[in-house]
């Protein structure tokens, strides 16, 4: 019986050894012909992206990340594609592919495509664009890069990321922000609503004016705004006075609201008799676009 037990352990220690050698070969065969199909690859064969949009990692975060590989593995796979010889290029995943580098790993789980510079830059920048915990800065150069080197326009990057075109402007016109105003923002000591407001501004000084009042004084956005208008009304830039004169206070409060929403200065000129017009001035076909979509959104 001693001998039969013993030959049943030399049995189990086969099968368990052709298991092992049959999952080796289904690894090799997955990495030598993967293409768009989910297979096991070494750590070291794998690179980062050096065009990923996302520079920044929580370093704490990604201590809970690996943490969490070491008990649990990584459920999601990392999304590459074939670069060069037997290594791979991550198009998605980085955040991942770092904290599995961190739990000591050998070996990750990654989903492979075919993709070309280009799609691979458009995959990554929009994959990054989902995540919730980028900052607006990191947002809106993604949103630029896309337009620029993906050459496509705001109205078709809208429908890729599913946003309104006028979300897509406003976070790329934060760009256009003073440097101190981008850090600001990106280190949240402003919001994405304080940012709108400052960059309503077209004078520079201005800009930085209320952005070092919105830090010192905690203004609120609606208090930006106020402050805004104030900053408007005291710019040399102002409409002359002789154009506003016999609107009423009623008036005024309704022309400075329409600015706010519609993002540009408008000037209202009335007559004695009560005629007049609304005059909504643009610097761009994006800019035009962006009005009338505020004015129509309602």
């Amino acid at each position: 019986m001693a001998k039969k037990k013993k030959d049943l352990g030399r049995g189990i220690k086969a099968l368990l050894s052709n298991i092992e050698s049959d999952n080796n070969q289904l690894e090799k065969k997955l990495e030598s012909n993967a293409a768009n199909k989910t297979a096991l690859v070494k750590l070291s064969k794998i690179e980062a992206n050096p065009d990923q949009p996302r520079r920044e990692f929580d370093q704490e975060a990604l201590k809970e990340l690996a943490h969490s590989i070491k008990v649990h593995g990584i459920i999601q796979p990392i999304t590459v594609r074939k670069f060069g010889g037997n290594t791979y290029q991550i198009i998605s995943g980085e955040r991942r592919y770092r904290a599995a580098k961190l739990a000591k790993l050998d070996k990750v789980p990654v989903y492979v495509r075919e993709a070309d510079d280009v799609a691979l830059l458009e995959m990554a920048l929009i994959e990054n664009i989902q995540r919730a915990d980028l900052n607006a800065m990191e947002v809106a150069i993604s949103y630029q890069r896309l337009i620029e080197e993906c050459d496509i326009t705001h109205e078709d990057l809208s429908e890729r990321v599913g946003k309104k075109r006028s979300t897509v402007s406003n976070y790329v016109r934060l760009l256009k922000l003073p440097p101190s105003v981008q850090t600001g923002l990106k280190e949240q000591k402003i919001s994405m609503g304080h940012a709108r407001v400052i960059a309503g501004l077209d004078d520079t000084a201005d800009q930085i004016n209320l952005y070092n009042k919105i830090i010192n004084l905690g203004l609120s956005v609606r208090s930006a705004e106020t402050a805004a208008k104030n900053l408007k009304g005291s710019s040399s830039k102002q409409p002359k006075a002789s154009k506003s004169e016999g609107l009423t206070a009623d008036v005024i409060k309704i022309k400075d609201q329409l600015s706010a929403k519609l993002g540009s200065r408008i000037t209202i000129e009335r007559s004695k008799s009560g005629k007049g017009k609304f005059i909504i001035p643009f610097k761009s076909d994006g800019d035009f676009n962006d009005i009338i979509e505020a004015i129509l959104e309602d």
